[in-house]
This record gives structure tokens, C-alpha cells and sequence, in this order.
């Protein structure tokens, strides 16, 4: 097989590969079966049938297209290999050449055009210095914490009083298009300033008191009619705002495990120094991946943009929204640079990833998606989906070796250790080395049983995997 490649722009290149017949011998072989198992030709069996009779009665065109069809995965990812090419979304395929069809034509020519990763130049991560907030905690730390347990035992109190931010409000709503109405709830309870209802509610609600009506313009959230613009009738029915328990002992020992407020305070302070310390590594993420965009200007494949814009808006059946397309292809645009730039720095520092963090990061997917992890797994299984899991782990992952390489302190300047979430070399090592001597071990198993002639018991069986698997 030949390939060559032509570059049509910076990030879309156009493959045209040549195969000899003699290559795709194997499978018009089994073209020629299938084709066997599936006519009927007086004088011959099912199944049995000569190819040059197939070729008589049916047509060799036929036989020719199933091998084609059957063989081109393979041809192209191979041709992907040979030319070292980093494909990105699907290729657009055209065959310019059958063998034994016409004359001359002896062997299968096709093409194919597709986009692929740019060249993407990364900064040196030795050279960089992230800064990211001191671990000190603040008396403001404290009362911070100490409010959000207050909220927590907190009861709501009805108020004769226009509705304010941050209040909780009884409502009925309904929906119209045009004379149409699309939905209506009743006795919803909302807190002003949530967000994750429609947009425009909350805004529309503040200023409202008990038994007021208002309408607003809003797009509707889901349903047959998500995305489309909607005329949103709100009716606060019943104002309500937290009132906050006491802060005194009484309250530590109701709220905790604690007899004082001294030692509830204490507590929550431990708590607050945990909680920045996981800020910081969020910041250390953040502000790395911030260098690394700012470090490369590279250009974004548009074809996968547009196909995904399309995808997304067919999917909503919004196709004629330019409005909501340019903000859907913005953030494309923006996840790809990233995706892209996360690929680009797995492969330069050589990460590798295990079975256990594969499934570690789809347990948690589930629980996420509120799914059976076990469906979540099945379904990714047979759709295909396995790969875009391990590239997402492969990218978190990325991430988090990079980060130490880099050097991360806090605002005085003093180095912040990020070992407990970013793990370190030695652990990695440790891993794979255990992996591997597990797998190892296994292989062993089966060559003993193979050459004994006696089947490893289910216990052994089982161990080893677990043992692989850890």
C-alpha cells in the first residue's frame, strides 16, 4: 500500500492511498462466501457456488464493493499510521479507482479528507511559576463556614415585604408560545438567586410580593420545546426568608459533635485550612492551563467546530439560530483548544494510565449522572465510547504530572506542596510496577496450567485480577 499527503490548509491535509489487489486478496475471499451463503443458483449448493459463477450470474461489481466496504477501516487507519498523520473527527472518503472493474484499473485508489491535530509548540515547564492564595485563615474564613451550617439549620419565616435576593419564594408558573401554553406548575418553592430554573426568573421575581403576578420572555430549559423563546408567567404566592439559628453552645452541640462554640469555631477553622488547600490545587489546575493556552496560538480545526455547531443545534432543533450557533461555536472552539493542548502535553511528557484510573474516573462519572456504573461501563462498551473515556483521563492526568514540573507557590513566595493531589513519579512507578508484576504473575499461571494441563482454581483466578487491577 502507498499513501501520500497533500496539505490543504494548516490543520486539514488530504490522504491518497493506493492498494494492490493482491492486498485485498483476503477479503474477496470473503466477499465471495458471503455472497455464496446468500444467492441461489440452480445446480449448485447454498454456500457453494464457484466465484466465477457469481461473477457470471451476479456480477463481480458486487463482490468487489462488499471487500471494499469491508477492508476500508483497516486500509485507512493503516494509511493514518504510515503517514504519521493525528486525525481529529471523521474523514470524508471517496473511491477514485476499483480494481478489475475497468480496464487499467488494478488497483483500489481512494481519498480521504480529514482534519488533524496542528502543530503545537509548548512552553517549558521547568520555567514555570504558578502563584496561588497562602493557606492562612482568616476570622472572616470562619464566620463564613460557621454561616453555611447555620443555613443548614435554618427555618423560613413568611415576610409582608416585597422579595429580595436570597429570599425563598413560593411560585405558580406557566408557559406560552404564541396561543399555546407548553407548561404549568404550581407550588414551587425557589430560592432567589439559585440561577438553575429559567432564565430571567430571578430578576423578574425581586420586587414581588405575595399574590403579585409578573411576565417575562425567557427561553424554556427542556422538553419538546427547549431553546425556544417562551412567555413566562410568574405568581409569587407566598415570600419567605431564612431565620438563622443563635450562635451559642446550645447550637454547637445541636449542629456537631462539639459542647462549645470555642470548639465548633475550632473546628471549622481546621476545616476552611482543608478546603483551601483543595482551592489551591484548583488554582494551580487553572492557572496552569491558563500558561499553556497563552504559551500557544496555534489554529483550531474548523471542520470539527462546524460539524459539532451543527450537531448541537439539530440536536435542539434550533438549525437557523445564528445567534445561539456563535455562542455554541465559541465554546467548541474553546473546549478544543483545550482538549487539544491537553493531547499535545500527554504525548510530551509520556503519560500513562491504568485500568484502575479508567474505572475510577467512570465511577465517578455515574455518581455524577446519578447511573448504574455498571450500565454507565455496558453502554460505553457497545457504543464505542471507551476511547473518549481514556482520553478524558488521559488529558486529567496530564494535568496533574505537569504540575510537577512546575514550580507552585503561594502569594509569600513559599513553595506549596500538591503531592496529595497531584500524586508524584515514585507513585507512578510503584503502580506500574505492581501492574506489571501481577500481569506477569498471570501470564505465569496460565503457561504452568497450559503445560500441567490444570486450570488455575476461580479463587486464584480472581485474585490475580484484582491483583492486576490494583
Amino acid at each position: 500500500m502507498k499513501s501520500a499527503v497533500e496539505n490543504l490548509d494548516e490543520t486539514r491535509v488530504k490522504m491518497t492511498v493506493e492498494v494492490p489487489l493482491t492486498e485485498l486478496q483476503p477479503n474477496m475471499d470473503r466477499a465471495y462466501k458471503a455472497v455464496a451463503q446468500q444467492v441461489n443458483i440452480p445446480g449448485f449448493r447454498k454456500g457453494k457456488v464457484p466465484p466465477r459463477i457469481i461473477d457470471q450470474r451476479v456480477g463481480k461489481a458486487a463482490v468487489v464493493e462488499q471487500a471494499v466496504n469491508e477492508a476500508m477501516p483497516d486500509l485507512y487507519r493503516e494509511a493514518v499510521v504510515d503517514s504519521g498523520l493525528k486525525p481529529i473527527g471523521q474523514p470524508s472518503v471517496e473511491v477514485t479507482a476499483i480494481p478489475g472493474l475497468a480496464e487499467g484499473d488494478e488497483d483500489l485508489v481512494f481519498t480521504a479528507e480529514v482534519d488533524v491535530r496542528p502543530e503545537i509548540s509548548l512552553p517549558e515547564l521547568s520555567e514555570l511559576t504558578l502563584t496561588v492564595d497562602s493557606l492562612e485563615v482568616s476570622d472572616e474564613d470562619v464566620d463564613t463556614e460557621l454561616t453555611s451550617l447555620r443555613e443548614r439549620f435554618a427555618t423560613l419565616v413568611g415576610v409582608d415585604r416585597p422579595a429580595a435576593d436570597g429570599d425563598y419564594v413560593t411560585i405558580d408558573l406557566k408557559a406560552t408560545i404564541g396561543e399555546e401554553e407548553i407548561d404549568d406548575v404550581s407550588g414551587v418553592s425557589y430560592q432567589i438567586g439559585a440561577r438553575n430554573m429559567l432564565e430571567g426568573l430571578d430578576d423578574a421575581l425581586i420586587g414581588l410580593t405575595a399574590d403579585e403576578t409578573t411576565t417575562f420572555t425567557a427561553p424554556l430549559a427542556g422538553g419538546d420545546h427547549a431553546g425556544e423563546d417562551a412567555e413566562i408567567t410568574v405568581t409569587a404566592t407566598a415570600v419567605k426568608e431564612q431565620d438563622l439559628p443563635e450562635v451559642d453552645d446550645d447550637f454547637a452541640q445541636m449542629a456537631s459533635e462539639f459542647d462549645t462554640v470555642d470548639e465548633l469555631k475550632e473546628d471549622l477553622r481546621t476545616k476552611a485550612g482543608e478546603n483551601k488547600q483543595n482551592q489551591q490545587a484548583l488554582q494551580a489546575r487553572d492557572k496552569l492551563m491558563d500558561a499553556l493556552i497563552e504559551h500557544a496560538d496555534f489554529p483550531i480545526p474548523s471542520g470539527v467546530v462546524e460539524e459539532e455547531v451543527t450537531r448541537h443545534l439539530a440536536d435542539e432543533g434550533r438549525e437557523n439560530d445564528t445567534e445561539h450557533g456563535a455562542e455554541v461555536r465559541e465554546e467548541t472552539t474553546t473546549a478544543l483548544r483545550r482538549q487539544l493542548l491537553l493531547d499535545e502535553l500527554g504525548e510530551k511528557i509520556e503519560v500513562q494510565i491504568g485500568q484502575n484510573e479508567v474505572v475510577e474516573f467512570m465511577l465517578n462519572t455515574a455518581r455524577q449522572y446519578q447511573m448504574d456504573p455498571n450500565e454507565l461501563i455496558q453502554n460505553a462498551q457497545q457504543n464505542g465510547q471507551m476511547p473518549m473515556f481514556i482520553a478524558e483521563v488521559t488529558r486529567n492526568k496530564a494535568l496533574a504530572v505537569a504540575l510537577r514540573q512546575v514550580s507552585v507557590v503561594d502569594e509569600a513566595g513559599e513553595p506549596v506542596d500538591l503531592s496529595e493531589f497531584i500524586g508524584s513519579d515514585e507513585e507512578d512507578e510503584r503502580m506500574a510496577a505492581e501492574a506489571a508484576a501481577a500481569q506477569e504473575a498471570q501470564v505465569a499461571d496460565a503457561a504452568e496450567a497450559a503445560a500441567t494441563g490444570v486450570e488455575p482454581q476461580e479463587g486464584e483466578q480472581d485474585a490475580d485480577t484484582d491483583e492486576a487491577k490494583a
